[in-house]
């Protein structure tokens, strides 16, 4: 595996960390079911996705969300074949954070 899948715990603990970024690759439609507070949206199936993805800094840590994870689990994929070693993965997606929010 090219990344970790983490609990919203970890997740919300390495967003605290320097030198992070949390990358949304959901649709834009899809903020309607939770956001988390930083993110920025590269959408998995938007025509720019591979070119944005690229311009990202490799040197930082990479936090990654979709709805139920298993998109953002591709999109970490991509990422590692293009030289990010940085990745984890929200397991869960956005419907596990915001459970996790709300306790």
């Amino acid at each position: 595996m090219n990344h970790k899948n983490i609990t919203p715990e970890e997740f919300d603990k390495l967003s605290k960390e320097p030198n992070t970024e949390i990358i949304d690759v959901r649709s834009p439609e899809e903020k309607v079911e939770g956001f988390i507070e930083g993110a920025k949206v590269i959408n998995i199936m938007g025509p720019s996705f591979a070119e944005d993805i690229k311009a990202l800094d490799k040197d930082k840590t990479y936090l990654v969300y979709c709805r139920s994870g298993n998109r953002s689990s591709t999109a970490c994929g991509f990422m590692a074949s293009n030289g990010f070693d940085k990745l984890y993965n929200l397991d869960g997606g956005i419907q596990a954070w915001n459970q996790y929010s709300k306790s």
